[in-house]
Order: structure tokens, then sequence, then C-alpha cells
């Protein structure tokens, strides 16, 4: 382990030294993206990079995911509790991790690497990387389930096993994987690429231990490590203090009907944020239950975006948080309890936080987004090659109006953050389907002084016989909620509309639904909620709404007071309630 470094370094060093940690972060992060394989990494960006201390404390981080925030350090210090004897840990290790339950788990098909880094013979710091392979196996192409019942179902798990010893591939569990998942180049190519970042990270690493001296480089951690807490303890003090609540309901977990009851309590002092979610349902039946380390990241997201949106993440920062939760529940689960669907609980506590506490820092949170991250998984025979195609994709919905600005449209939720759809180009080449529809849902919820962004609409249409499609929509059966007087958004949906003309559906949650060729799979994402009383709207922007066809002139009417001409866009009257807005 390092040793406890006593001389001093010149600030301009430090912050040097601390910056070059940041770029070997963001430089591990395109290393994996430019050397993958699956389009679910190189064009979604469904994975993160960084480094973390000896201890396993995180540096710095390269996210696609913005739910993967502090998922490494979980890693890395499984890595450390697991090989905890002198000698075990040795340069050119690489470890295979993906245990939802402690290893920095979200589901088995996030599988994450860990390499120790060492100069000198010295340990000085880890580089891990978590990435969403296409495959891990398991009893459905995508290893996610809606009707999984156990971890067992869902695929490999990897109890952060070595995957290279002192430089030497493990080809026994290369084979293992490669027998066991349905689309072995991909995920085996992924693990290629995951390796290369780690690479990457670790040369950088000790190049810059070369320039500066292994002193240098482990004070200027620490140094990065307070400077983060620093950072974080002055933006907590600007917070109002106090305790605020927050209860919602998920819908169902694909195989009991549901509502599963969650709450939150927050509460602000000085020097600490807790987030106490004790009291909430236990873990379900269902594959919606998620783990410790994925509550602790999707509290940290909404923590940052409070406190300090623009901090660089490093686990300083989070000193000040506490989350608090019951062993066994839905937010802290227990094996062998199925969680390939895990973000669908994992977001309830990103936004029981947002929800509790959206009154009392309205600069910083809008009123609810549409929430999930609405996967579809969509596999069959490609029409042209007959090759088994696999497409596994989040979806973008509505965000919520905020103090002074409209909601974002066709957005990725919170915890998927900076990630993409798959060009329609690209779908289109690889699978057999067409996307016939991608366009905006203008449903017109989210009524508000400032409205709800609009959900979308995708459909895609299968060009072979026995296709099938698994999609899990949260907020299905809960509309998204408003913000100071603004109304609820909507909620999430998908259909089948079978080729006789036929539509079964709606939907929230469909386990393998057959599908034949020209039949579509039609996904609806939900608008986000509205931010103050809608009568407070301008009427010019009402106007503007229904010219671009974004409400209608009923709703107009019905929601904002402005009675409009619906085919010249005059305005003809207001409604009472309007008037007498005006009149002030």
């Amino acid at each position: 382990m390092v040793k406890t470094v006593a001389s001093k370094v010149d600030p301009f060093t430090l912050d040097i030294v601390k910056d070059s940690l940041v770029a070997i972060g963001e430089e591990m992060f395109y290393a994996l993206a430019r050397t993958s394989m699956s389009p679910i990494i190189y064009e979604v960006l469904d994975y993160a990079s960084g480094l973390t201390d000896p201890k396993g404390q995180l540096l710095t981080q390269g996210n696609g995911v913005t739910g993967f925030i502090g998922m490494l350090s979980f890693m890395v210090r499984e890595t450390l509790q697991r090989y905890n004897k002198t000698g075990d840990l040795k340069p050119g290790d690489i470890f295979l991790i993906n245990d939802p339950y402690g290893g920095g788990g979200s589901h088995l098909c996030d599988v994450g690497l860990v390499m120790p880094i060492f100069y000198k013979g010295e340990l000085v710091a880890f580089s891990a990387n978590k990435a969403h392979w296409t495959e891990v196996g398991g009893k459905d192409a995508g290893s996610m389930s809606t009707d999984s019942t156990e971890i067992y179902q869902e695929g490999l798990q990897f109890p952060c096993v070595k995957i290279y010893d002192e430089g030497k591939l493990n080809q026994a569990v290369v084979d293992i994987i490669g027998a066991n998942v349905r689309f072995p180049d991909l995920s085996l190519g992924d693990l290629w690429a995951q390796v290369a970042a780690l690479k990457t990270g670790e040369r950088r690493v000790q190049e810059l231990c070369e320039k500066y001296s292994r002193d240098i480089v482990v004070n200027s951690i620490h140094h990065l490590l307070d400077h983060g807490e620093q950072l974080a303890l002055k933006s907590l003090k600007e917070l109002p203090q106090g305790i605020y609540e927050a209860v919602d309901f998920i819908d169902d977990d694909g195989i009991q009907d549901g509502p599963f009851r969650v709450q939150v309590k927050v509460e602000i002092t000085e020097n600490e944020f807790i987030c106490d979610f004790r009291g909430s349902h236990p873990q379900v039946t269902g594959s919606i239950n998620t783990s410790l380390t994925g509550l602790v990241s999707a509290v940290r997201t909404v923590y940052l975006a409070i406190t300090n949106p623009s901090q660089d993440v490093n686990d300083g920062s989070f000193r000040p948080l506490k989350v608090l939760t019951d062993e066994g529940s839905i937010f802290n689960a227990v094996r062998p309890a199925p969680v390939s669907m895990y973000w669908e609980s994992m977001l309830f506590g990103t936004d029981l936080v947002w929800k509790a506490l959206a009154p009392v820092v309205p600069h910083r949170l809008s009123a609810g987004h549409f929430l999930s991250v609405c996967v579809a998984i969509l596999s069959g025979q490609h029409q042209d090659t007959n090759e088994r195609f696999l497409i596994v994709e989040p979806s973008v919905g509505g965000w919520g109006g905020a103090k002074g600005s409209d909601g974002a449209s066709a957005q990725f939720c919170i915890l998927d953050g900076e990630t993409f759809n798959i060009p329609v180009e690209v779908c289109e080449t690889r699978n057999g389907v067409l996307v016939d529809e991608y366009s905006l849902y203008t449903d017109g919820a989210g009524a508000g002084e400032f409205r709800g962004g609009h959900g979308v609409v995708r459909s895609y249409q299968a060009l072979t016989n026995n296709q099938v499609f698994t999609a899990s929509f949260g907020r299905h059966k809960y509309n998204v909620w408003g913000a100071e007087g603004g109304k609820d958004g909507s909620t999430n949906y998908f259909e089948i509309v079978k080729a006789s003309g036929e539509v079964d559906g709606p939907f929230g949650k469909y386990n393998q639904y057959p599908l034949n060729k020209h039949d579509v799979a039609r996904l609806v994402t939900a608008t986000g909620g509205g931010y103050g009383d809608p009568i407070n709207r301008p009427v010019e922007k009402v106007v503007d709404d229904v010219k671009n066809e974004y409400i209608t002139a009923e709703q107009a009417e019905r929601d904002y007071g402005v009675i409009l001409d619906p085919d010249t866009f005059e305005i003809k009257n207001y409604t009472p309630e309007r008037q007498a807005k005006e009149a002030r």
C-alpha cells in the first residue's frame, strides 16, 4: 500500500496533476468507445470508466451513464476485500466482476473490470470500467427479462475473478463466456475493449508518476479528494437546512400488480445530506429490484445536481452524503433476487429525493420527468443475411418544466445521462427492422407556466417472422408529477400494432412478445410535468404552442384559458380565470 507522504507540493503542480488525472479518465472513456464491438457501447455510450486511489476512493470518472456514478469505487472495494492478503494483487492483474449485490452491482449485463496500477512495485491507483454487454446469457436474449424470479435466470455471474493473472490471460474464463452467450463476438469484443481502456489508464498513471514522482501524485490524489469534500461542504451550507419527505408508488414488477410504496426522508444539515429510504417496500418477485450500490449511485446523481452540478466527480465530494435503507428492500435487494430491470426502482431513489427537494431548491430542480429507461429489446433474424440480431436500446422522453424554462423534449432519463440513441440508419442496417416513426409525442400533458417537455413515439416494424420483443416501461400507471401548481405529465407505454391492424396493449412490461413480419412495436414515452400555474404562461407562448402542434386549441382553452380560432390561430377570447389574470 502507499505510504503517507509528508512533503508539500506547490498549488500549481497539484492542479496540473489533478487535471491530468481527470484527463486520464476521459482518455480511458474514449479508448473504450473506439474499440468496442457493440452499438450499445460505441453509439449509446452505456458505460463508464475512471480511476480510484489504492483504497477504492473514486478520483475521476468518464461517464456516459450517470447512474454508474459510484459503482466503480464499489467494484474496487469488493476487489480489495476479496484479495486482501499481501501479494494477492500484482502488476498485470485484471479482475472481472458483475455481482449486483456488492461489487458495484446494477444488473449482470453491466460487466466491470478492475486493474491495480503499480509504480516501482507500489500500488498507487486502480483503473476500472463498467460497460453494458449486449449479452451475458440467461434465459432470454439480451439477458434482461421482465418475468425472471431469481438472478440465476439472468445470465453469467462473475464474482470478482481474475481474467488476467500477472498479464497472463485466463483462457478458461474466456471459453466459459464464449460458450454461454448468444453473441460471443460482441461480448468478447467488448471485453477486449475494456481491457484496452484499463491499460491506457495504467500507462498514463505510470507516466504521471515518472514525470512528477510518486510522492507528488499521491499528494495530489489526497488534495483532489479533500478539495472535493471542501466544495461539497461549501455548497451544503448554501442549502436550506431541514427535513423534507416524499412518497411515491412503483407500478408493478412484471409479475405482481403492485403498486409498491416507496419513500424518503431527506435531512440537510451544515455538514451532512442524509437520505433515509427505510420503510420502503420489501424486495419483490420480479426483476425491478435494485441493490444498495445502485441506490447509492442514484442518490449521488441528484445530490450532485442539488449541491454543485459543475463539480468534478470524486469520492471526496460524496463524503457528506449518507444513504440509509432496509436490507432486503426493493432498494437493497439480497441474493437471489432478480435485478435485470433494476433501474425501475433505482430511478425512484433519484426521483424521491428530487420530488422532496424541488420546492426548496427550484433553481436546481425541475418538475418530474418521464423517469424510466424505457428499454426495448428486440431479437430475430435479419431479412437479408438470416443472421440473428439483437436490439437493446433505451428510449428518450420528456423532462419537467423548471423555473424560467420549459422542459426538455426527447432526452434520456437522468440515470442514462449523456447517452444516445442508435441512429436509425445503423439500426435498420444491422437489424431486421424498419423504424417506421420517430416523432415527438404531443399529448398536451404537463401544462404549466413552463410546460413539460415532450416524449417520443418510436416504432419498430419487424421484417421477418418469429421475432420477439421485450420492454420495461416504468411510470406506466402513475403520471409524471408537476411542481408549483403545474399539471402532471403523462405516462409511458408501448403497444403492438399487428399487420392485420389489430392493436394489443397498452403495456408497461411484457416479456418475449412474438412478432411476425410487418407487426410493429410502437413505443410511447411520457411528457414531463409542468412547472407553475398554466394561467401564468404568456399568451404568445400558448399561441406558438398551438401553431407548432404541441397542444391543441381545445387544450389551450382548457389548460391555459386562451380561446383561439383553430384555423387562423387568432385569439377570440379568454376564459374568466385568464381574464382575471390579464386584468391584474
